[in-house]
This record gives C-alpha cells, sequence and structure tokens, in this order.
C-alpha cells in the first residue's frame, strides 16, 4: 500500500511508451504502462522487460468510464493512491483523413477532451496530495490557432470552470456539423482538442491547489511516431523529455504552466519562451 504509483494512458508505443520507459529508469515506485488493447500493451511490456526494465500492465480505455474506474479501483485496492498521473492517450486525422469536419470533429473531442476529462474525474479522487498531473500538449494546443479574439478570450479567462470550457468544446463540434467552423474555430479539430487539454490542465491546477497537486502541460516536439506519420524529427525519446521533467524533476512552483519540449516555460498564445524552468533547481 505504500509504493509510490505513476500511470502513463494509451503508452504502449510512441511518446507514451518512451515516457514508461523513462520512469522504470528514475522513478522510484510501480510504473504502469497502460492500453486499450491487451495484446498490444503485453507486448510493449514484454519489450521493456527485455530491457532489464520491469512496468506493469493494466487495460485502460480512456473512452470507457468502465474501464476507467475497473483500473481506479485496482489501484486503490492495490496501492491506495497515484503520485504521477501522465495523460498521453490521444487520437489524429491525418491530413489526407477523409471524413468530414463533423465527423473530425466529434471523435477527435470525444477523445482528446471529452474523454480526458472523464478520466480526471474519475482518478483525481484517489490521487495523492502532492502528486504531479502532466498532460501531454502539443505545439497545435496554442491559442493563436483560435482565431477568433473574443473566443481566445474565453479560454484565457481565469474563472474559466469546466462546464463553461466543456460548452466552449460543444460549440466547436456544432459549428463543424453546420460547416461554419473555420473562421472562428480554424480547419484542425486535434488543434481545438490540444487548445481545450491545455485549458482543462490550467483549470484543473486552480481547483487542486489546496491539495498541492502539480498539474501542466507539455508540448513534446514533432516526434517519429504513428501520429505524425513518422514525419516529426525526435526520436520518442527526445519527446518523452518534457513530460518526464513534470512528472520527475520540475520545481514545485511549476503548476498550471505550459511547457515546450526542452523544458521551456513557454507562452500559451504562442510558444515564446518565458523562462527555463530548469534553471529554478
Amino acid at each position: 500500500m505504500s509504493s509510490k504509483v505513476a500511470i502513463v494512458t494509451g503508452s504502449n508505443k510512441g511518446i507514451g511508451y518512451a515516457i514508461v520507459r523513462g520512469l522504470c529508469k528514475r522513478f522510484e515506485g510501480v510504473v504502469y504502462l497502460t492500453s486499450r488493447d491487451v495484446v498490444r500493451g503485453e507486448k510493449a511490456v514484454s519489450d521493456l522487460q527485455k530491457e532489464g526494465l520491469n512496468p506493469k500492465y493494466h487495460q485502460l480505455d480512456i473512452s470507457d468510464n468502465k474501464s476507467v474506474e475497473v483500473f481506479r479501483d485496482h489501484i486503490k485496492e492495490t496501492y491506495g493512491g497515484i503520485d504521477v498521473l501522465v495523460n498521453n492517450a490521444a487520437i489524429a486525422f491525418k491530413q489526407s483523413a477523409t471524413e468530414p469536419a463533423s465527423v473530425q470533429a466529434e471523435q477527435t473531442l470525444a477523445v482528446n477532451y471529452f474523454s480526458t476529462l472523464s478520466t480526471c474525474e474519475i482518478l483525481f479522487p484517489i490521487l495523492r496530495n502532492g502528486a504531479r498531473v502532466v498532460n501531454v500538449s502539443s505545439s497545435a494546443g496554442l491559442l493563436r490557432n483560435i482565431p477568433n479574439k473574443e473566443l481566445r478570450k474565453k479560454f484565457e479567462d481565469p474563472t474559466l470552470t469546466i462546464p463553461e470550457l466543456s460548452n466552449l468544446m460543444r460549440e466547436y463540434i456544432e459549428a463543424a456539423k453546420l460547416g461554419t467552423h473555420a473562421a472562428d474555430w480554424g480547419n484542425s479539430s486535434y488543434a481545438v482538442s490540444k487548445v481545450g487539454l491545455t485549458a482543462l490542465t490550467k483549470v484543473h491546477q486552480r481547483l487542486l491547489k489546496d491539495r498541492d497537486i502539480k498539474v501542466n502541460a507539455v508540448h513534446p516536439g514533432y516526434v517519429d511516431t504513428d501520429m505524425s506519420s513518422h514525419k516529426g524529427p525526435l526520436s520518442i525519446d527526445e519527446g518523452a523529455r518534457g513530460p518526464l521533467y513534470l512528472a520527475l524533476d520540475a520545481p514545485d512552483s511549476v503548476r498550471g504552466q505550459y511547457l515546450w519540449y526542452d523544458t521551456t516555460i513557454a507562452s500559451w498564445y504562442d510558444g515564446t519562451p518565458i523562462e527555463k524552468a530548469e534553471t529554478k533547481l
């Protein structure tokens, strides 16, 4: 019951897999690799075991509340709580995708925003005081990617609530269904989903401050993964650098921030460096 626990969602491949690898090497506790598909997840664990690492495995589909609840109960009964939660699971349509904007909007936000939100609502009650939550965002999640100035103001509102944020996400889906989304929201459902995730990061930080929980978002860089069609120049281990920094090394003063993959605290609007977080160590 006293073991520390770190969890990475969507971690059977890509950046999530590399985050698990990095945690296994340095985190003083139990590390969980999770995935929707059990066979792929167990294969990933086996591959890491060949490197001399020993992650644990549990099935976890963030789009299925029952799956998340089963996982929560397992962690609570076995260890009592969570010390590090990395929300990595996400989807993205390819640029060549032929699905209409309405379908891309609904499916992308269902996973990247709404399922991440519901996963947090289920798992946050068992976060230990002092825990760290890392949301894997993207440069697509910069506010400048939302063309409408009034919408950007709503996302930046320091009193923004989760219901209000969720309503903004639904407004985008409805606009996509009507075909009126481009002027106000842009043409990328993935970008809107990651703007929503970064906004959620800041709202959650406000809500969890009394428990000394640190919640941050990070752009992992353009990484060579299936999601990028292997066009990214960075390796998955380079992509894991920022998330691992927030999970293990960032000073406690780093809270509710948006970080670049080199661990620079950056402007949420355009990614302009604000300060080098590592200098605070």
